[in-house]
């Protein structure tokens, strides 16, 4: 098969106890589509979500499962699709029943947010390193809620993202010499939710997010 393969495990930190944990594989095809497929385990909220996430060439989304538990407990799984008109789902939850949902804009959403750590990344595939240190652009999102704990479903917010340039980090993973974003945050989380990643592929290595006392850090890695 010609397609190629990316396989990490991220660690989620708190004060350096370990919370949490996110398996990921990406699958990159000849034609620079990309397909993720993540679990994640939050130890502190008893959440466990699995995501399969598609995105075309240019990173823009197509389609995204993602199916949530808390507490060992179905909360929802819902479908995504993208088109250039905007963005839909349907699905079931248990707060909300049936869904369906369309959000329309005048074209192909840029960036979706079905909260594995490793989304966040992907959300930087739409920063022009050409343009200015600092950028706005709208992403859609399957939560409002910063652990993704809610729906699934559609919301929307602005992201501004600010480049911050090249660094040497050292992770469970290894060394390696990363690209550094920060999400600049308003009220009421001031503090800013720093990125550091590796390479065209954007590869995730580390996440500080300071309001919450946190970090994610890149703990295996397998390409191929």
């Amino acid at each position: 098969m010609q397609h190629t393969t990316i396989r990490g495990k991220i660690l989620y930190l708190r004060e350096g106890d370990e919370i949490g944990r996110e398996w990921f594989t990406v699958t990159k095809h000849t034609g620079g589509g990309r397909t993720l497929r993540a679990m994640c385990e939050m130890d502190d909220h008893d959440l466990l979500r699995d995501v399969t996430y598609s995105v075309d060439a240019d990173w823009r989304p197509l389609d995204c499962f993602v199916r949530l538990t808390i507490d060992d407990k179905f909360i929802g799984s819902t479908w995504f699709k993208f088109d250039d008109g905007g963005a839909e789902c349907e699905g079931y939850t248990v707060a909300e029943g049936r869904l369906r949902q369309r959000l329309s804009r005048n074209a192909r959403p840029r960036s979706f947010g079905a909260h594995p750590i490793i989304c966040d990344f992907w959300h930087l595939s739409q920063f022009d390193k050409a343009g200015p240190k600092r950028q706005t652009w709208e992403a859609i999102m399957s939560s409002p809620a910063p652990d993704g704990g809610t729906g699934p479903m559609l919301s929307a917010h602005d992201l501004t993202s600010e480049y911050r340039g090249q660094e040497e980090i050292t992770v469970p993973a290894g060394t390696f010499k990363t690209e550094h974003f920060a999400f600049l945050v308003g009220d009421p989380h001031p503090a800013p939710e720093e990125l550091w990643y590796l390479g065209d592929d954007i590869i995730p290595v580390k996440i500080a997010y300071p309001i919450y006392n946190s970090t994610y850090e890149l703990a295996e890695l397998e390409t191929g």
